[in-house]
């Protein structure tokens, strides 16, 4: 799959990050859990719980496109995930004496999500520097991969771990399985690596991203649609565990298999996206109207069955679109410039959820869960389209001004 032999360091960080990733996993589904028992099923705490962690990604994304550009990317992963292993060491603790109220879970939430504010930028550049431009995108989709096969066992695992000892076990899980991501960034060869040459401080390097994101419409487009699917589309964390607690009564069990069948989706597309070429806005476009149609499908499935089989082409269409939308932005930005554009990126992708989370919550509550996922599928589907519009109208008048600029030509001939 890979062109180049030089992967021995993404091998080794994709190995760990199984392990990391699959911890996570299993500290969201417990998370999810436990503000539910603690508030009595509101599905509002829960969204607030999860806006609360993607709210630095809103306010700071930015900020911490540009540390990834200014220091050595190896260094800042070390720290950050130290930082994010010593939350959920915390965390456990906090629920393992029974001390824990739901405020501490919104304000650890935020703890980890200044932490993945430096973290998600760098991690998301860092790839190019250990595999090279060429090998790019396999890299991502099998980073997707990687991902979303911890996605699977994590929920799973973590239902077990729910039901047999308590929700702080599942953290304390979590925060020693970080050891095996600062073990594989310990060992990798700096002589096998593509680094990137640091920017030195200087002002201006933040408007200096921004500009340039504006200067392409073809990244403002493709900015806009991971904007509104991520925002109001991409909320299955908070809408499976309300469809699995409050409309099909189910347990941790059933909960944490709903989160994994909905990553065998995902990894299916992670796995079809690595034999992929280079993305294209079509193919973006075509994914985003597809994903649409299947959450809304998925909020009208009657029973528990039914909603489960939907999830997996609803995963496979998410993990579709946001490999693709990563590949395409990273393949076209220039080295010195990836880490802040990947910073832009990062906060269209995750700075809704504070918005997008909460709202979905909301509207579970007041509505009804379903109507939750059919309206952010619906939301998805309108942006499609009108991305899809602009795009058109962009390029039929290209197509006008070459015929125009052709015929002078052939009458001089």
């Amino acid at each position: 799959m890979f062109s180049s032999l030089r992967v021995r360091n993404f091998r080794l960080f994709a190995t760990a990050q199984v392990v990391s990733n699959t911890g996570t996993w299993m500290q969201r589904v417990a998370q999810d859990w436990l503000v539910l028992e603690l508030t009595h099923g509101s599905g509002t705490a829960v969204g607030i719980a999860t806006g609360a962690q993607f709210l630095p990604l809103l306010l700071f994304s930015l900020w911490g496109g540009m540390i990834a550009d200014r220091y050595s990317k190896r260094k800042i992963l070390m720290v950050t995930q130290s930082v994010m292993g010593a939350l959920a060491l915390i965390l456990g603790v906090l629920d393992l004496t029974g001390a824990v109220r739901p405020w501490h879970i919104y304000l650890l939430a935020f703890g980890l999500g200044m932490a993945a504010v430096v973290d998600n930028p760098t991690r998301q550049s860092f790839v190019v520097e250990m595999v090279g431009r060429d090998d790019l995108p396999n890299a991502i989709a099998m980073n997707s991969a990687v991902f979303n096969l911890a996605r699977i066992g994590g929920p799973a695992i973590a239902g077990l771990v729910i039901s047999l000892v308590g929700t702080s076990t599942a953290f304390f899980l979590n925060a020693f399985s970080f050891m095996a991501v600062l073990l594989s960034l310990r060992m990798m060869r700096e002589s096998e690596m593509w680094p990137a040459k640091t920017v030195a401080r200087a002002r201006g390097q933040l408007r200096e991203g921004l500009a340039y994101v504006r200067s392409r419409s073809d990244l403002m487009l493709t900015m806009a649609l991971i904007f509104f699917i991520s925002t109001f589309g991409m909320n299955f964390q908070v809408t499976t565990a309300l469809m699995s607690r409050n409309v099909f009564h189910t347990g941790a069990g059933r909960f944490g298999l709903a989160s994994a069948v909905f990553a065998v989706g995902a990894l299916v597309g992670a796995l079809l996206a690595a034999r992929r070429g280079k993305p294209g806005m079509r193919l973006l476009i075509g994914v985003a109207l597809t994903f649409g149609l299947l959450a809304i499908g998925t909020g009208l499935m009657p029973t528990y069955w039914t909603f489960l089989l939907l999830l997996i082409p609803t995963g496979l269409a998410v993990i579709s679109f946001t490999t693709a939308a990563n590949a395409s932005i990273q393949l076209t930005v220039p080295a010195a410039m990836r880490g802040r554009v990947m910073g832009i990126y990062m906060l269209v992708f995750l700075g809704g959820t504070p918005f997008g989370a909460p709202l979905v919550g909301w509207v579970a509550q007041h509505y009804g869960t379903r109507m939750s996922i059919i309206g952010g599928g619906l939301i998805s589907l309108l942006a499609a389209a009108g991305v899809g519009a602009i795009l058109f109208r962009q390029r039929g008048r290209t197509v006008r001004s070459y015929l125009r600029d052709l015929r002078p030509a052939r009458a001089a001939v």
